[in-house]
């Protein structure tokens, strides 16, 4: 495979309506050669019609398919440079482990594909396991070999459709590993589709977040979770606390916020809501950048720090961390995650605390979003 941009996924406008209903709306989407890509969203949002119009399996309403410079939007799926590997794996299983894997070498008319096919089940860790038939093999080793069988057709593109879903999660957390390894080095574009954020965000350079047939942010893991541009993309990608507040004043580089009595500062660089003073937003915080002290603490809590007030409603010990509800005036159930280092057995249902934060970790979004946008998707 050269490292020209042959690789390059370019879909430009393309949609797909069923009748009335439209699953995806028209949409520009670039995905570079040699990539790691997620497709990343809820269930009927799309994002698996998008893969199968990349495939050729649905024909797009509107719009073009173009992978490196050609046009493949009218190609049948067999004349596309692209194999997909699904969650049912689709093994054959009356033959062993090589021949499923060789399968599309000898309908080519191949004759010499044991060179082949052995690199291939190295590259997968399987090569002790070539004369087994599927159903001796474990989940992650049938998905193996399915991913083996895609790869030894050198396609410019793999395309992989809720890959992982069928496995367990320690077994899709080991696989996750394995398909990021196995992409490194043959150096091919992966498209992933998934539902499972951590998946998305472990495995993938770049992740697309769709909601609704369309795509609500895209850019890589780190900057969808620090700079999320709306509450679904927030909420859908780990939890977020939002504060509704009102812009009060600047100091320096931040927004002074008021909400609910007291005051809060907000890096105006992290707020793509205008920025009036008077306009409303919403500040938000993940739980694991808060701080929780036991209100007998108060005067501990260093200055020039984000802080509320509240109540700690619930606490769930989860090992490495315990996840704190607090009912606050600003946020009625404010979470915070707390590392178990040093746990403070004073932090009880029913304790008066203080949460704080530097200001650095508050974002800001617009106030008529709907902040639990995404919530229930995620869970």
């Amino acid at each position: 495979m050269t490292n020209d941009t042959g690789g390059d996924v370019r879909l430009s406008g393309i949609g797909k309506t069923y009748g009335s209903f439209t699953a995806v709306h028209p949409l520009d989407l670039t995905v570079p050669q040699g990539s790691f890509f997620a497709l990343l969203g809820a269930s009927g949002c799309g994002k698996t019609t998008t893969l199968r119009m990349i495939a050729g399996l649905e024909e797009p309403s509107c719009g073009t398919v173009h992978l490196g410079d050609q046009d493949v939007t009218r190609l049948p799926p067999h004349r596309r440079p692209v194999n997909t590997v699904f969650q049912s794996y689709a093994l054959f299983p009356h033959l062993d482990v090589f021949e499923n894997v060789a399968f599309g070498l000898r309908r080519r008319g191949v004759r010499s594909v044991k060179k082949q096919v052995e690199e291939m089940l190295e590259l997968v860790q399987l090569g002790e396991q070539a004369r087994k038939k599927p159903h001796r093999l474990s989940g992650g080793q049938q998905q193996r070999v399915a991913v083996a069988r895609a790869l030894i057709n050198h396609p410019r593109v793999l395309l992989l459709d809720e890959p992982l879903g069928a496995l367990d999660l320690k077994l899709r957390r080991q696989m996750q590993l394995e398909l990021k390894r196995i992409q490194t080095e043959v150096g091919i574009t992966f498209v992933h589709v998934t539902h499972d954020q951590e998946e998305a965000m472990t495995m993938a350079d770049t992740v697309a977040v769709m909601n609704a047939g369309r795509v609500e942010q895209l850019g890589p893991p780190t900057d969808l979770y620090e700079n999320p541009r709306t509450t679904f993309v927030a909420n859908f990608l780990g939890t977020s606390n939002f504060i509704e507040a009102e812009i009060d004043g600047r100091s320096g580089t931040d927004l002074v916020l008021r909400a609910g009595g007291g005051k809060l500062l907000l890096p105006e660089a992290r707020c793509p809501a205008p920025t009036t003073t008077g306009g409303r937003v919403l500040a938000g915080v993940r739980p694991e950048k808060i701080s929780l002290t036991h209100a007998d603490d108060a005067g501990s809590v260093p200055e020039g720090r984000n802080r509320i007030t509240g109540t700690v409603a619930d606490a769930g010990f989860i090992g490495v961390s315990t996840q704190y509800v607090i009912d606050s005036a600003v946020c009625p159930e404010f979470a915070v995650y707390v590392q178990n280092v040093d746990r403070d057995p004073r932090l009880v249902p029913g304790a008066e605390v203080v949460l704080h934060w530097n200001p650095a970790h508050t974002f800001g979004l617009d106030a008529t979003q709907d902040a639990d946008a995404g919530v229930e998707e995620a869970a």
